[in-house]
């Protein structure tokens, strides 16, 4: 049984796209079958992973039961990872789900099938909190969290951590965090120094080993419509995936 693992943060700009597409990449790469999830209306994680939509082939045809999953799902340059994508259509979804019954639980309903087929699948978020982040929360195992190393690093994560309470509350009592990822860490910096210890202190285990550097190449790795153990497989950034990745196998050995 694959697990779900949402990518959420909602706040923009740390890194949350950047990790989707490395780590289900790595996680591939490492011979894991993966199946990454586009769960935000902008796209960019199904344009990092080279992948493509139409108007009947995207997660909002599939949860709006106007297309078949199996005709939704991309392979991609990476023989185990597997997209299903987005684009902005995918912001229609809000409205149209808000006056439906159960409208938190489209794509539970949604994933349930093909868990059996991958040993993870990732969910990428939108930069809020929405009714398709709660949605992503509904149908998760556990959430990973990427939290930009800056001042202002720990801004928003009570919210989404208080969100997460509510979730485990009230439709998905199994819910729990992944881990808390470090990301655009500049270690030549004390500010970079200073908030690793702050996040560490505050979250403890949480916290994942790997730390993930700013990387000129991770930055231009999308724009290739690749992911960047593809682009530049020995650059810094694909090396701290590639830690990450071994991290995530680590922490998931032996369950369930």
């Amino acid at each position: 049984m694959g697990k779900i693992i949402a990518i959420a943060n909602q706040k923009g700009g740390v890194g949350k796209t950047t990790t989707a597409v490395n780590l289900s990449a790595a996680l591939a790469e490492a011979g894991k079958k993966v199946l990454m999830t586009d769960l935000d209306p902008q796209g960019n994680t199904t344009s990092g992973l080279g992948g493509r939509v139409s108007d009947r082939n995207s997660v909002y045809d599939a949860m709006m039961g106007r297309a078949a999953l199996k005709d939704c799902i991309q392979k991609t340059e990476i023989k185990k990872l597997h997209l299903i994508g987005s684009d902005i259509r995918l912001a229609g979804a809000e409205v149209e789900l808000v006056s439906l019954d159960e409208r938190e639980f489209y794509l539970k309903k949604l994933l349930g099938p093909v868990r059996g087929d991958y040993d993870f699948i990732f969910v990428d978020c939108p930069p809020s909190l929405s009714l398709l982040t709660l949605n992503a929360l509904a149908a998760a195992d556990t959430v990973l969290v990427p939290i930009q190393c800056e001042y202002y690093a720990l801004e928003g994560v009570s919210s989404l951590m208080s969100t997460i309470q509510r979730v485990k509350k009230s439709f998905n009592p199994r819910l729990e965090i992944e881990g808390i990822l470090l990301t655009m860490l500049d270690g030549r910096t004390n500010l970079g120094i200073q908030v690793v210890d702050q996040v560490k202190k505050h979250f403890k285990k949480a916290v994942f080993a790997t730390t993930i550097p700013r990387n000129v190449r991770l930055g231009e790795a999308p724009s290739h419509g690749q992911p960047i153990n593809l682009y530049d497989p020995k650059s810094t950034g694909a090396l701290a995936y590639q830690s990450l990745a071994r991290e995530v196998i680590a922490r998931n050995k032996g369950k369930k």
